[in-house]
Parts: C-alpha cells; sequence; structure tokens
C-alpha cells in the first residue's frame, strides 16, 4: 500500500488519538482506528473487504496502546490480578470464535454493525451523564464486589466475541461489565481491561491477520498500517493512562463520546 505524506502524517495522528482514548478509557483504541483510517484510506469495492484490513492493523495496535496502559494502571495500584486469571482465558478463547465469526461477513456489513455499536455505546454514555450530572461519584467499596467465577467468565466470553468480530479491543465491553456484574470500582475495572488485553488483543490480531488473504488483502498492508500507527498510539497511552488517575471520568466520557459518535456518522455516511 503506497501512502503519500498527508495519510501517513494522519495515520498516525489516528493512532495518537486511539492511545490516548485508549489508555484513558480502557476501550483499546479500535474505535477511533477503525473509522478514521475508513475516513482516511477509503473503502474499494462493493463489498468493502478494506475493513478486514483496518481490523487486522487495529487490533495490533490495540497490544501496542495495552501494554504501555497496563504498566502505568500497575504503578496505580489499578490492576485486580484476581480478576485477570479469571476473565483472561474466557476472554482468550471468545475473541478467536468472535474474529473467525467476523472473516465470515463482507467488510461492508462489519463496517455498518460498527457503526452502529459505537453510535449505541456514545448515546448511552451521553444518557448516564446526563441522567447523574457531572459529580463525582464515588467508587464502589470492595465489601460491594461480586467477583464470582461465573460472572467474570461471562464478562470475559462477552467482550471477545464482541471485541473478535468487530475489530476491538473487547475493553469497550469489559469495563461496564466489570462494574455492573462483579462491582469493581471504574479505575480498577479500566486498568484490569489493558492488562486482559495484552494477550488477548495479540490472539486476536494473530486470527485477523492469518484470514486476510481470503479477503483479497495483504497482511504486509496490515503490518504497514499498524507501524505508522504505533507510535502514536503506545505514546498516547502512557498520557492516557496517566490522566485517566487525574481527570474527572464524567466529562472525560462525554468528550469522547461525542467525538466517537461524529466518527461513527461520518463512517457510515461513506460506506
Amino acid at each position: 500500500m503506497d501512502l503519500g505524506f498527508e495519510q501517513l502524517a494522519a495515520a498516525l495522528g489516528v493512532g495518537l488519538c486511539a492511545g490516548t482514548i485508549g489508555g484513558l478509557a480502557g476501550i483499546g483504541g479500535s474505535m477511533v482506528m477503525i473509522p478514521g483510517l475508513g475516513l482516511i484510506l477509503g473503502y474499494e469495492g462493493p463489498q468493502q473487504q478494506r475493513q478486514h484490513l483496518f481490523m487486522a492493523s487495529a487490533m495490533m495496535v490495540n497490544v501496542l496502546v495495552a501494554l504501555p496502559a497496563t504498566r502505568q494502571h500497575q504503578r496505580a495500584g489499578a490492576v485486580r490480578r484476581d480478576v485477570v486469571r479469571i476473565v483472561m482465558p474466557s476472554m482468550a478463547g471468545a475473541i478467536i470464535a468472535g474474529t473467525l465469526l467476523s472473516n465470515q461477513v463482507q467488510g461492508r456489513l462489519l463496517a455498518l454493525i460498527l457503526a452502529g455499536f459505537i453510535a449505541v455505546y456514545c448515546a448511552t454514555n451521553l444518557w448516564k451523564i446526563f441522567l447523574h450530572g457531572w459529580r463525582k461519584h464515588p467508587e464502589r467499596p470492595v465489601r460491594e464486589e461480586h467477583l464470582s467465577a461465573g460472572r467474570l467468565a461471562a464478562t470475559g466470553v462477552t467482550a471477545g466475541l464482541v471485541g473478535g468480530l468487530l475489530g476491538l479491543g473487547g475493553g469497550v465491553v469489559m469495563v461496564p461489565m466489570l462494574q455492573l456484574l462483579a462491582g469493581v470500582p471504574l479505575r480498577m475495572a479500566i486498568g484490569t481491561s489493558a492488562a486482559v488485553m495484552c494477550l488477548t488483543g495479540a490472539i486476536g490480531a494473530a486470527v485477523k491477520l492469518a484470514g486476510l488473504s481470503g479477503h483479497g488483502q495483504s497482511i504486509a498492508d496490515a503490518v504497514q498500517l499498524a507501524v505508522v500507527m504505533g507510535p502514536g498510539a503506545m505514546g498516547g497511552a502512557l498520557l492516557g493512562a496517566r490522566l485517566t488517575h487525574w481527570l474527572p471520568l464524567n466529562a472525560v466520557r462525554a468528550l469522547v463520546s461525542v467525538l466517537l459518535l461524529v466518527a461513527a456518522m461520518r463512517m457510515a455516511a461513506v460506506i
């Protein structure tokens, strides 16, 4: 894939934004990278199989985002090893299944599903903030947690299936599920999600890369895009992970939701 200077600069910027948002919100960054690459590079043919290429690149970069973010979260004491031990194996198996399923779906349909998923995610976040206001709520104490193996395994399976199908890291599903099902405090849910994705993201990326040739896409092109976005994503992840423990999360969530909603709308318009 021959990329001009403007495209290279734009892809680097997409990586930086994705890394910062991924490290800040624990969502991996694919919800920024995949729509961003689609808007920068466009889609080819009626089936728009380039979506698979964008997914593979984003899934590789997710690992680069998760690694430095996890280090920062560990320093802040926000990675729950007891949760990781149960969620990680269940998510690893599920992300393989979800990625294999995505390889059976046309790129255009995957892009539309992703745009719809992003829109629902953003609308839900904005609605919650509207209902509860901007005030900072105390995180749940440990005594309110419900860390049963069943709840944590269900979280891993759901996050893995959705992440594999749409090319996401899985954190966008894992973080709220850890809060709702297991009562894990938000910042710990974000840090734990990043730690899990260090392994599950690599597994999903490997499976997606292996299936690219079936969609007429090149592994070399996917790697090239990942290399371009990677440095910015890693730097952004470090910044985002640090800001998680300093910024008001409701305000951050609102800003991120608005930006992602705009990106999803533009993505759907060009498909």
